[in-house]
């Protein structure tokens, strides 16, 4: 059943994927329009390759005019036209360093927010995902384009000026030039074909390996009480060591091609000086371009040199330029979305098939039910009964693989999450808070209102105790801030979740961490979202919290057994400790009673 669901999926989307027009790269786009500001650059270039003639100019002068003239006036007046082409030089590479800046900044400025948003919405729905990576390509990529790397691509076709320059001389030197030039291009492609699959190998080993590490950091405590640090280590050590493996690979590769390129660079200005004086012993050329022609070859190579020095950073951005590129086509879909209206709580699931991230298998099936505005559902089973995902699925965080959950006719997976999220409630099992306070938390991180603040506190019944924290609302929360107790990060996750009393929301197991007192002040929260015509879910092995739903859902083995008015099946679900943690009988569903029409 589930593979054939998969497969089904799977030759769906590889039709859709068929007949898909081919969409441009979003990076293209933004490139193409600084192509006004990238054709200025290439022209700077151009020119200050051009000025890097000057000086080969003014050397073969003074060796083959003042000199044998003994001229100090045409030695000054040479002396100061080089003085300002250097100073017109300078003042182009000034010129080119700020536009290659404000280019980089137009790129981070157009794509950094997007590249965020789309981050964190691959991270949700994909399993091992390096945010950190997506995040640092866009880093790789402004450096790029405001260093080395891309002044040596744009650089490189301009060699050909100096071959032009030797051709002048005599046509020996400029196929020498040219000669030494194809070599080293051959050397560099070499050299580049052997290196970058090994290292981007290593490149992936060693992004797993600081993942894995980062990981193990969060259970650190853990680890270190139950003697767990060998372990962890070893597994780290393992991503470490094929990193370490790959990187020598590469470096051995390329190591032989890096030295006969180093001999190559510089044994041609050697050779290519012999070649002008024996040029020169035959009366072919001046004695003065005998030392030009050492220098034309070094400007000729030069390019090859600095595209060897820079060939890893363009790899990297070349790489960062693909995955940013995938990341934002995959993205592209959301961020044209209409804006739609805002929920009123009508909440659909139809034949509901839940398949997690990074898995093949679907943990739910068959879910089906309806809830009106100012409805309550408890959802209840077994543990492993698919609770936690239905959660996920029920707040568009998975897709479902099938069937459809729809708020006010929206399928909510599809529905921009910044346009929906402020009128949506949500407490997770696992509770996070960020390095912000206690106002700013529960405010999530937005323009913080007071009085809605203080509502949502009061409510859940934390307004006396947060004003008994260190600097009260101001306390700051988050890993390195204020400790709280699991009962007080619960409610304070509740206040987050009702603030500014949204349409929608869902609660995972709110009262895991409660005490009576805590969860009294659920159940008053519940009763007065309730007053204001939101819809709840909530998901609970407690019976109390079920003395206040209107609709009850019974999971048990990721199907659905059975639902309806909570009057109805409160009495056969006790009696099948199915409220509570204790296994199920198989006769479970037949014992229930069947589900009426949804929202009766």
């Amino acid at each position: 059943m589930a593979t054939s669901i998969t497969a089904k999926a799977a030759s769906k989307g590889q039709s859709e994927l068929g007949t898909k027009p081919m969409q441009d790269p979003p990076l293209r786009k933004i490139l193409l329009q600084c192509r006004q500001s990238f054709m200025l650059m290439v022209l700077i270039t151009g020119i200050v390759e051009l000025l890097s003639v000057a000086p080969i100019l003014y050397m073969m002068s003074v060796f083959d005019r003042v000199i044998s003239s003994r001229s100090e006036i045409t030695l000054v007046s040479l002396t100061l036209v080089i003085l300002g082409f250097y100073v017109f030089w300078g003042a182009l590479e000034w010129i080119r360093a700020r536009l290659m800046v404000r280019l980089s900044l137009r790129i981070d400025w157009d794509l950094a927010a997007d590249v965020f948003d789309a981050s964190f919405r691959r991270y949700v729905g994909r399993k091992n995902v390096n945010v950190q990576q997506l995040l640092g390509d866009l880093l790789h990529l402004r450096q790029f384009m405001t260093g080395a790397p891309i002044l040596a691509i744009v650089a490189a076709p301009f060699a050909v000026v100096f071959i032009v320059i030797g051709w002048i001389f005599h046509p020996y030197l400029a196929l020498f030039a040219l000669a030494a030039s194809a070599l080293m291009l051959v050397f560099t492609y070499l050299s580049l074909k052997i290196s970058t699959p090994i290292l981007k190998e290593a490149e992936e080993a060693s992004t797993e390996a600081t993942r894995l590490a980062t990981a193990s950091l969060r259970h650190a405590e853990t680890t270190l009480a139950m003697g767990m640090l060998g372990a962890v280590r070893k597994r780290w050590y393992e991503q470490h060591r094929q990193f370490l493996t790959r990187q020598v690979f590469a470096s051995e590769a390329t190591g032989l091609m890096g030295g006969f390129t180093d001999f190559l660079s510089k044994a041609m200005p050697s050779l290519q000086m012999a070649l002008g004086a024996w040029l020169a012993i035959h009366g072919l050329i001046t004695g003065g371009m005998v030392m030009v022609a050492s220098l034309l070859i070094s400007k000729a190579i030069a390019p090859m040199n600095q595209l060897i020095a820079n060939w890893r950073p363009i790899l990297n951005a070349r790489q960062s330029y693909d995955r940013l590129n995938e990341l934002l086509l995959e993205d592209d879909a959301y961020s044209k979305q209409m804006p739609l209206p805002a929920p009123k709580g009508q909440l659909e699931v139809t034949a509901l098939v839940g398949l997690p991230p990074g898995h093949d298998k679907p943990v739910l099936a068959g879910i089906e039910f309806a809830l009106t505005p100012g409805q309550v559902l408890a959802v209840v089973g077994p543990s492993a009964a698919g609770k936690s995902s239905l959660v996920k699925l029920l707040l568009g965080i998975w897709r479902p693989l099938s069937g459809s959950v729809r708020l006010d006719s929206v399928e909510l997976a599809d529905w921009r999450h910044d346009e929906v999220g402020p009128l949506v409630g949500y407490v997770p099992q696992e509770i996070e808070f960020f390095e912000a306070t206690v106002a700013e938390n529960i405010a999530r991180l937005g323009d913080v209102d007071p009085d809605k603040v203080v509502q949502a506190a009061t409510l859940i019944g934390m307004h006396e105790s947060i004003l008994a924290f260190p600097q009260g609302y101001d306390t700051v929360l988050g890993e390195t801030g204020f400790a709280l107790s699991g009962g007080q990060r619960q409610r304070l996750a509740i206040a987050r979740a009702i603030y500014g009393m949204p349409r929608y929301v869902v609660m995972d197991e709110p009262n895991s961490n409660l005490d009576d007192i805590g969860e009294t002040a659920l159940l008053n929260t519940i009763e007065a979202l309730k007053a204001q015509a939101c819809t709840v879910v909530i998901t609970t092995h407690r019976p109390r919290l079920v003395t206040v739903v209107d609709r009850m859902l019974v999971l048990k083995g990721g199907k659905q057994v059975a639902f309806g008015p909570a009057k109805d099946i409160l009495d056969a679900v006790r009696k099948l400790q199915v409220v509570t943690t204790a296994p199920v009988s198989a006769e479970a569903p037949a014992a229930l009673p069947k589900a009426p029409e949804a929202g009766a």
